[in-house]
């Protein structure tokens, strides 16, 4: 798929982590597939996780009483937001699939992958009111969640001990990338690579690579409250 543009927002602290090798592999196999790939990787970036009036440069619609949601549609409309988030605006409108590589934290994404949610998916840039879920303003491109937990595989079912995983996906997949019209992929959920061997990690990688062989012929899952809570 030469030609088609790929953003990884990545979140780790460690350049030799496992996640770093699942980032790597899709750098180097989409690479390989003619695909400019784009890494924003937050850590190294020093990224600012927290939603604050720095990200307004200009004029505040209501000097008096701050109302984040508010005054950074305003700014988004003016051209005012602070300069890393339109830089990883800018990298969002290029991208035809955007991936996020992390961690699992407490159910979700680490602080500074909230953050960059946060603050880029803002108000008149991902969504409007109208204008979200399936007409968001990112209905054209795909996402992806690419992530780890600390679990093994059998914990995340509906039965184990933390439920089914899906469970946890729902605020994510649907409660922000779908709402700003993502048509999500399937995610790459690798289980316990801290307590796997070094051949099942090596599995691990290994299918994500081949996965993303033929990642442009998937088809987005259906993005509904079953595909979730399945029975």
């Amino acid at each position: 798929m030469a030609g088609k543009k790929v953003l990884i927002v990545y979140a780790h602290q460690e350049p030799k982590s496992f996640n770093a090798a699942l980032k790597e592999v899709a750098v180097d196999e989409l690479s390989k597939q003619g695909c400019t790939v784009t890494v924003s990787d937050l850590y190294a970036m020093n990224f600012e996780p927290r939603a604050t009036r720095n990200d307004i440069t200009g004029a505040l619609s209501n000097p008096e009483v701050f109302n984040y949601g508010v005054e950074s549609y305003e700014a988004h409309k003016r051209r005012e937001l602070a300069k890393d988030i339109l830089e990883e605006q800018k990298k969002v409108q290029e991208a035809d699939l955007v991936i996020f590589q992390f961690p699992l934290y407490w159910f979700s994404v680490p602080a500074i992958m909230k953050g960059w949610m946060d603050r880029v998916l803002c108000q008149g840039f991902a969504f409007d009111i109208p204008g979200f879920y399936d007409s968001g303003f990112l209905k054209d491109k795909l996402a992806l969640l690419s992530l780890t937990t600390g679990g093994t595989a059998e914990m995340y079912t509906k039965s184990g001990l933390s439920g089914d995983y899906r469970y946890f996906l729902w605020p994510l997949q649907h409660g922000a990338l779908h709402f700003c019209g993502f048509k999500v992929l399937a995610p790459q959920v690798n289980f316990g690579p801290e307590y796997s061997s070094e051949e099942e990690r090596k599995a691990m990688v290994a299918s994500w690579a081949q996965r993303l062989k033929g990642i442009w012929k998937e088809e987005p899952i259906d993005c509904t409250p079953t595909w979730y809570f399945r029975e």
